[in-house]
């Protein structure tokens, strides 16, 4: 049969039928199905065409179908005839019967709409980690000191880095601390160290799009910095290059860029695959040196704290930030035209909180932060306050420092401890570890939060006479790093830690 069906084929045109697989298919089946029945009447006999009709038909047509259930010699051949036909004739078309295959998925060109790999985002890391100058952890430099020590609520969510010649400029640093919260919080503040300033530096890279209006700058400014705003009364807010109005040529050029950068930030994280922001985010103190002059973008409730000389020749506190909190009425007013809610829990009445139109969740201490895109709609912004400082001479130091340090010392506590500190080296230690002792003497039932603190040194004059001297400020650093706290000190010259310990140890 299956000579038969080809010898039939063999004249006539090898092109499939014209229209859809579907009915290729359906027509194929009824010529199988008229072959089928054409090698039944030949094998059953004129018998079987009549079995139809009648009980006697009936029984001979159920006999028939036992002799093919028990494999007879007719019934198996009639069966094995049509098997036969059928691959013959689906041969001869080319028609698969199986499932149709998958179509394969064309990967996309490498850089082309594709995510980026965890290979890429090893290498970058390992990139961040090789860049000269950079510290991103507790070190100390020249110029700088950082340390960073885990509380009791669990892991350490706060992060911190110094960048000295930023966008390769020798007279630009790039200074910052960020305290993340909620369940992802360590991991958005983490991000937010490594990519915040690369951000930023690509756009002070470009030309284009500097021109803001001083007028926008006032005001941006004195939306959130009014004394009234103030929370320690032994504090001056504004420099005084604000209050006079006067700011350097390239600060609307530099806010612009970081109100470009912090806006990218907040949509990088939101697009994220592999942090979930909705419930977590991070406060913000960025800070750019260019030469004199000094520009801060705000955040959350992080601070940056001047110290300075006053006329008398006394050490003062100034503080270069508000704590963009939920009570400040600007950030309140906001918050409520969009529909959040803000109130204090009744075992914490001074702490206003930011809370979801219908539900209590999830009380946010802040009223700007990175992240926390549940409250994105209600008033919770991640625009900075962007300030100005123009760097005098009687100008010593900068503490940037996340909310756990802030809630057990006052500024002008801060401001004492750093230049009491043994060593630049040793500052942001030493301003850590009394943070811990003021948890314990004046909150001894609740648990110390996390604390991280840069100290941004500006004398020049002082900060080369330290580099002169530096084995004994390192000398310093690892006799204050010799508790159970012991850390690494990152160091601009090249010698490592593990060296300078070897030679005190020899020297005594």
């Amino acid at each position: 049969m299956v000579e038969a069906a080809a010898g039939r084929r063999s004249g006539t045109s090898r092109r499939r039928p014209s229209g859809s697989g579907g009915e290729h298919q359906r027509l194929v089946a009824l010529a199988v199905a008229a072959r089928v029945v054409m090698v039944t009447t030949r094998s059953a006999g004129p018998a079987a065409a009549g079995g139809g009709r009648g009980a006697a038909g009936g029984g001979r047509g159920a006999a028939a179908a036992r002799e093919i259930e028990g494999g007879g010699s007719g019934g198996g051949r009639c069966v094995e005839d049509f098997f036969h036909c059928l691959l013959g004739v689906l041969g001869a078309l080319g028609v698969t019967w199986g499932a149709p295959a998958r179509p394969q998925r064309q990967p996309l060109p490498r850089g082309v709409g594709a995510a980026p790999t965890p290979a890429d985002a090893r290498r970058f890391a390992a990139e961040l980690r090789a860049t000269p100058g950079r510290i991103a952890g507790n070190g100390a430099c020249a110029v700088a000191s950082l340390y960073t020590l885990q509380g009791k609520k669990g892991v350490n969510q706060d992060a911190m880095i110094f960048w000295e010649n930023f966008c390769s400029r020798d007279d630009t640093i790039f200074c910052g601390v960020f305290d993340g919260h909620g369940p992802y919080g360590h991991l958005v503040a983490k991000r937010v160290r490594d990519l915040l300033p690369v951000k930023l530096g690509a756009d002070l890279a470009m030309e284009d799009g500097r021109e803001t209006s001083s007028s926008n700058i006032k005001s941006n400014t004195n939306e959130v910095r009014s004394p009234e705003h103030t929370d320690r009364g032994d504090t001056v807010i504004s420099s005084e290059a604000e209050q006079n109005g006067e700011y350097a040529e390239i600060f609307p050029a530099l806010r612009t860029s970081f109100l470009k950068a912090f806006h990218v930030m907040d949509r990088d994280l939101k697009l994220h695959k592999n942090i979930d922001c909705f419930f977590s985010g991070t406060t913000a103190v960025a800070v750019i040196k260019q030469g004199h002059n000094l520009i801060i973008g705000n955040l959350g409730d992080s601070r940056a704290v001047l110290g300075t000389r006053d006329e008398n020749d006394q050490l003062v506190a100034i503080q270069l930030t508000v704590d963009l909190k939920p009570n400040i009425p600007s950030e309140a007013q906001r918050i409520r035209q969009r529909r959040g809610r803000i109130f204090a829990l009744p075992e914490e009445p001074e702490v206003a909180r930011v809370w979801l139109p219908k539900y209590n969740s999830p009380g946010l201490a802040m009223a700007r932060a990175f992240g926390d895109f549940c409250l994105k709609d209600h008033g919770v912004i991640s625009m900075p306050d962007v300030s100005y400082h123009r760097i005098t001479e009687k100008d010593e130091f900068i503490v940037l420092a996340t909310d756990g340090v802030w809630d057990v010392l006052s500024n002008d506590e801060v401001v004492s401890i750093v230049s009491r500190a043994t060593s630049r080296a040793s500052a942001a230690r030493f301003l850590v570890e009394s943070a811990h002792r003021a948890w314990r003497t004046r909150f001894p039932t609740s648990k110390i939060d996390d604390c991280a603190v840069v100290c941004l040194f500006l004398n020049t004059d002082e900060a080369s006479k330290s580099s002169s001297s530096m084995p004994n400020n390192l000398a310093n650093a690892v006799e204050v790093s010799s508790d159970q706290h012991s850390t690494t000190v990152q160091l601009g010259t090249g010698v490592s830690a593990d060296l300078v310990t070897a030679l005190v140890k020899d020297g005594k």
